[in-house]
């Protein structure tokens, strides 16, 4: 199991982002994929999570901001990220929980002028 996760720069806090996750194999279609984040100093926390069904939650902070979303037939989630605040600044990271162990992207750096 291998997740690609890209998308990440810098922009301006009012700005937009797209980041996606590429996953392997079979596993897509039948997992729920997340999204989390990690901003310096502080712990891994949720963003966003879609289900094989396409059933979407977020966290409260970003709820209104930023859509998740994903393409089967390009095995790939986005994360469509607007109105970004510097807040939002972290690593984000796509999520997958497969046959009982925990899968994660390698990351990608969001940063958020103000």
């Amino acid at each position: 199991v291998q997740l690609q996760a890209s998308g990440g720069g810098l922009v301006q806090a009012g700005g937009s982002l797209r980041l996606s996750c590429a996953v392997s194999g079979s596993i897509f279609s039948r997992n729920s994929v997340y999204w989390h984040r990690q901003a310096p100093g502080k712990q891994r926390d949720f963003v966003a999570v879609i289900t094989p069904t396409g059933i979407t939650n977020y966290r409260d902070s970003v709820k209104g901001r930023f859509t998740i979303s994903r393409d089967n037939a390009k095995n790939t989630v986005y994360l469509q990220m607007n109105s970004l605040k510097p807040e939002d600044t972290a690593v984000y990271y796509c999520y997958v929980y497969f046959q009982g162990r925990d899968y994660w992207g390698q990351g990608t750096q969001v940063t958020v002028s103000s």
